[in-house]
């Protein structure tokens, strides 16, 4: 579940004093704070960028103010093999916008929206040249697959669709507003939420690959038992079963194949099995009536993706496979 542009009015949650910086002295304060990324400021602004990277606890863990308005931040595999992610950023957009690209998924973060990074894969933050300022919450990497699993790691967004965005936004603006007291407390309830979210989202994915697998068993079902009727083709499959023929189709790519393809092998199987049935030469079936039995209605056809298939003549088959 990606986040997506968020027309919902969220008040900030911190402060920040910009200053006029050089992109490397930039650069040193975000490596400090966050690790290595590489900054690129926009074209205009010859070399500097305005903003600021600070630190701050939230409950029991370290978190950054990062504002700025350069063009984009990344990390790459060099990167990330100098300096290891020991980390998941849990990132706030708390101003101006930004567009992540991690997982080989592109999300548009709005003031509000939340996407957890994971500092052990690639990462891209666009930002424009325009001004943003982004909260990031450092998870131990190590703690957060303990309690959540995998399902945490590679980049997700938080949907702010979800009920529990809600929550979790509420329960951050008091942990932002209140003092170190009872801020560890609110941090282990947002975590609580943060698990819950997670295990919506795993449940959710497990049931989607449960249906997905259930329409592609019903898929191959129908298949067997229908190849034979030359009317029967990929798009009365996708009818018998309900579905869009692009549904159809995803569910077969996850088997490396196409439902045409399944259909045609399923045909040439059961014409190579009648071609191998032993009769007397006068009972024997002729080879277009085994091929319009099997379910095809162009002859020529028949011999060409016959050949193609088994390599010989349907004719040179039947003589082979004779006793």
């Amino acid at each position: 579940m990606n986040p997506q542009p968020n027309n919902a009015s969220f008040a900030p949650l911190v402060r920040a004093n910009l200053r006029s910086r050089s992109v490397e002295g930039f650069s040193q304060d975000l490596e400090r704070v966050c690790g290595q990324f590489a900054v690129e400021s926009g074209s205009a602004s010859r070399g500097r960028i305005d903003g600021d990277v600070s630190t701050l606890p939230v409950s029991r863990f370290e978190t950054a103010i990062v504002s700025l308005d350069a063009q984009r931040v990344f990390r790459d595999e060099r990167m990330i093999r100098k300096d290891p992610g020991e980390h998941l950023f849990l990132l706030i957009q708390d101003k101006g916008n930004c567009r992540i690209h991690q997982n080989d998924t592109s999300v548009l973060l709005t003031p509000g929206d939340m996407y957890l990074v994971d500092s052990a894969k690639r990462s891209e933050f666009v930002y424009d040249g325009m001004n943003s300022r982004q909260i990031s919450i450092h998870l131990p990497r190590d703690e957060m697959l303990h309690r959540f699993g995998a399902i945490c790691t590679g980049g997700i967004g938080v949907d702010h669709n979800d009920p529990l965005f809600v929550a979790m936004r509420a329960v951050l603006a008091k942990i932002f507003a209140e003092d170190n007291a009872v801020t560890l407390q609110l941090g282990e309830a947002f975590l609580s939420l943060l698990g819950a979210y997670f295990r919506c989202v795993s449940h959710q994915e497990d049931q989607n690959g449960r249906e997905a697998n259930a329409v592609l068993s019903r898929a191959l079902q129908l298949i067997e038992r229908k190849a034979t009727d030359p009317a029967f083709g990929p798009q009365a499959l996708a009818e018998a079963l309900q579905v869009s023929s692009r549904t159809l189709q995803r569910h077969f790519g996850t088997i490396g194949e196409t439902a045409s393809k399944r259909i045609l092998s399923v045909r040439l199987e059961t014409a190579k099995a009648r071609l191998k049935e032993v009769n007397s030469d006068a009972g024997r079936d002729t080879i277009a009536v085994v091929a319009y039995d099997s379910g095809f209605n162009d002859l020529s056809h028949f011999y060409k993706v016959f050949r193609e298939r088994f390599g010989v003549s349907p004719g040179a088959a039947r003589k082979n496979m004779s006793p």
